[in-house]
């Protein structure tokens, strides 16, 4: 049962999502999919080291880093993949939300769901609120620190089978940080669609108010799990999709 009262929404023409606890419980992010990248990451990069969206991916981790590619890794493909590696592990151990680091987890993370070896997990209440908000003709999109290669494989991939149709647009770094405004004019203005007609939910209240700044509707996810919501954040709430009315 809701513990909740009802939040209730007007004028939606969008549902913008975030994903680690608010569609999935944190701990399925942080239990099964970051352990995977990490366990995985430097055979991965043995193996496909020279593949172009690698190469890609790699190009950023450095840019983000502010460093100079040839300079930094070195010529020989050991050094390189060693200095990689340690500044990678960094980067997990600190929950970085770097473009680069996000791109080399999606990349990893395609070989552990299109292998089986992990599958996407939703809460109950997710899926018949996707649909029903699909029927209704709203549209579902996604806004996630995770690059948009790991979104598409997440609902790709679930334990329901793949939710991907259901789903409009995918958001990630590339477009701003989180926790700025001006990401979430950007998302309203690459929609076509005035920000207040979008409503996004999250468990994080700086996202939360972020998008607040930009005009957008907002409801936070209290799920099992997540981190108590900042005082500062004083908007509506809910503890499962069944408890968001959009008329």
């Amino acid at each position: 049962m809701s513990s909740l009262p009802t939040a209730s929404f007007s004028g939606i023409s969008v549902v913008l999502l975030d994903i680690e606890g608010t569609v999935s419980d944190i701990r399925f992010v942080y239990d099964v999919m970051f352990p995977y990248a990490q366990q995985n990451m430097a055979s991965f990069l043995q193996m496909h080291w020279n593949e172009s969206a690698v190469q890609v991916a790699i190009q950023q981790v450095c840019a983000d880093a502010n460093q100079d590619p040839q300079a930094w890794l070195g010529s020989s493909m050991d050094q390189a993949q060693q200095t990689l590696m340690t500044h990678l592990h960094q980067l997990m151990a600190s929950d970085s939300k770097s473009t680069g680091l996000k791109a080399i987890q999606g990349l990893v993370w395609k070989d552990g769901f299109e292998s089986g070896a992990m599958r996407a997990e939703l809460f109950d209440d997710v899926l018949p609120a996707l649909e029903k908000w699909k029927a209704s003709g709203k549209m579902i999109s996604i806004y996630s620190s995770g690059s948009i290669l790991a979104q598409q494989l997440f609902f790709g991939h679930t334990i329901h089978g793949d939710v991907t149709p259901l789903l409009s647009h995918y958001f990630d770094t590339t477009t701003g940080p989180k926790r700025e405004s001006s990401s979430y004019a950007s998302i309203a203005q690459a929609m076509k669609i005035p920000s207040s007609a979008i409503l996004f939910v999250s468990d994080i209240a700086e996202e939360l108010m972020a998008a607040m700044d930009a005009g957008f509707q907002v409801v936070a996810s209290v799920r099992p799990n997540n981190k108590p919501l900042l005082e500062t954040y004083s908007g509506p709430v809910a503890s499962s999709f069944a408890d968001i009315a959009i008329d």
